[in-house]
């Protein structure tokens, strides 16, 4: 069983990884990638093209097996344990891969036959599943003909039919319309509230803010940064303090008085005429203090002044060098035929 001593504190870890490696040819796809996942949570593990990251969701769902390291799923060594672990996991991947030329009712029992399901069970998991990813209209036409929406959702159903404990979501939304991805956002967050555990791989800035707890940054192979998401917009550093004050026609004089006094260095005042307020890069408290006391001194009247954290999106091209979907060069990234 999988042991929790060097886990942080706030819950049981689903998934530990320590030390795990991969090679593809000269690729070093994984090197060195340490992992937690605690139970009930959603781990999203973010990083460009060709950084590692399906190549990991790989191992731990048994498809591939590591070259150094281990790992532990649900209690289960996946290289030791593998059968054990595959009645206890989902899997959905960047493609569907149900069978377009059966219905989607018969995927699904067919599915839950496979994991053993009795026959009358089958059937009652595979409507109660139809329904909940509302599915039932179309649950006797082929999958070919469902739009990609539904083949996603009938995708994301196919791998919770055994009810698994640990689900693995690699890039679930990708090509996905904004209705349609918030709808698989809906449902990955019921997954969560019912218990699962949920490891997410996105190059969506948006997806991992709205889905995941805890972010690991994976960049060529290696975990460059994880904590929080705002604990990591913490590590990065740097904030920008929005000033609004009363009177629109401030917002110029005042931006100019704060570039002049020079309080943030050689970072320039930003006027967002838009939304009527100032956007002051700061490093530290002093900044802001000095800011806040300019103000003040000027006389202006403030009708709010707000601290904002870098965007996810910031957070990555600061770790990285690059932005999440930004392809890496070819000697670093793993061979296309294996999608890391």
């Amino acid at each position: 069983m999988t042991r929790n001593d060097d886990i942080p504190t706030g819950g049981r870890a689903a998934v530990t990884v320590r030390g795990l490696v991969k090679h593809y040819g000269e690729t070093k796809a994984l090197d060195g990638v340490d992992l937690d996942v605690r139970e009930g949570t959603v781990m999203g593990v973010l990083g460009p093209n060709g950084a590692g990251k399906t190549t990991l969701v790989r191992i731990l769902s048994t498809l591939i097996t590591p070259d150094a390291g281990r790992a532990t799923v649900a209690g289960y060594d996946v290289v030791r344990q593998p059968r054990q672990l595959r009645r206890v996991i989902g899997l959905t991947g960047q493609y569907a891969s149900v069978d377009e030329k059966l219905p989607g009712w018969e995927n699904l029992y067919m599915i839950g036959r496979l994991l053993d399901l009795p026959r009358k069970q089958a059937r009652a998991r595979a409507d109660e599943l139809l329904e909940r990813f509302s599915l039932t209209e179309a649950a006797r036409r082929p999958a070919s003909t469902y739009s990609g929406g539904m083949r996603r959702r009938l995708d994301l159903a196919a791998s919770m039919i055994g009810h698994p404990a640990v689900l693995y979501l690699d890039e679930p939304t990708t090509g996905l319309d904004p209705r349609t991805r918030n709808e698989v956002w809906d449902e990955v967050k019921t997954m969560v509230g019912e218990g699962v555990t949920v490891l997410l791989t996105t190059q969506y800035m948006e997806e991992a803010e709205q889905l995941a707890s805890e972010l690991t940054v994976v960049d060529r192979g290696k975990v460059i940064a994880n904590g929080g998401i705002e604990e990591l917009k913490a590590k990065v550093g740097g904030r920008t303090l929005r000033v609004r004050p009363a009177d629109p026609l401030e917002l110029r004089p005042l931006a100019a008085m704060l570039d002049e006094l020079g309080i943030t260095g050689l970072a320039t005042t930003t006027i967002d005429a838009e939304r009527g307020s100032l956007l002051v890069p700061i490093l530290n408290d002093e900044q802001l203090t000095a800011v806040v006391g300019a103000v003040t001194a000027r006389g202006i009247t403030i009708s709010s002044i707000t601290t904002e954290l870098p965007s996810l999106d910031e957070v990555f091209l600061s770790l990285t060098g690059h932005r999440a979907g930004a392809p890496q060069d070819a000697r670093s990234a793993a061979p296309e035929e294996v999608a890391v």
